[in-house]
């Protein structure tokens, strides 16, 4: 059990999980059968999240991909695990689990912004389960307490790089778009 996250008692099936998180005001990842709580974010947490969607938004007017909120689930492990990352994105035909169109199951790009409860988990076990996704070509990571950025790129089938960025532009290859700081940090005492 990843140690940031709240359980809730109920063991269920993927299908119980999705019936009934669609009667939930919170949302909650599905490991293994398992349902955790996710925390709430704070509002540097949410504008850094809504600048970096907007932003991949305005770049992807005119192309076929598509980014998301953190409202879009993500099938991470079929049958075993399902999580919200804070904006999961997709360039061509997003492919969905099933027709209520709830759940991703083709990201190229995730993106989770770093929070004080979920930082462990974020970095640890949802990071590693990430790279397991054959379709996730990049993963990123930002710093709401300070300019810090570290983008994971997938280069071959098993090999991972990771670039630390504190300024500038975020070059997102996966997706063939780019974020500067300023518009990612916009808002935020950062």
């Amino acid at each position: 059990m990843p140690a940031t996250l709240t359980p809730v008692s109920l063991r269920l099936t993927p299908e119980e999980y999705f019936d009934w998180e669609e009667t939930q005001e919170e949302k909650h990842d599905y490991i293994y059968g398992e349902v955790f709580a996710m925390s709430g974010a704070n509002r540097t947490h949410n504008d850094i999240a809504g600048n970096l969607a907007v932003a991949l938004r305005l770049a992807f007017r005119g192309t076929e991909c598509s980014a998301f909120s953190s409202d879009m689930r993500v099938q991470v492990e079929p049958d075993g695990r399902y999580t919200y990352p804070d904006l999961p994105a997709v360039c061509g035909e997003p492919t969905f689990l099933n027709a209520r169109e709830t759940t991703l199951v083709n990201p190229a790009l995730v993106a989770e912004v770093l929070s004080p409860s979920t930082e462990a988990y974020d970095r640890g076990d949802k990071l590693a389960t990430y790279r397991g996704v054959p379709s996730i070509r990049e993963i990123v990571l930002v710093r709401q307490d300070r300019r810090a950025v570290e983008v994971y790129r997938r280069e071959g089938e098993a090999r991972w790089t990771v670039e630390d960025l504190g300024q500038g532009t975020l070059a997102l290859a996966s997706v063939g778009a780019e974020v500067s700081f300023d518009e990612l940090y916009a808002g935020t005492r950062c």
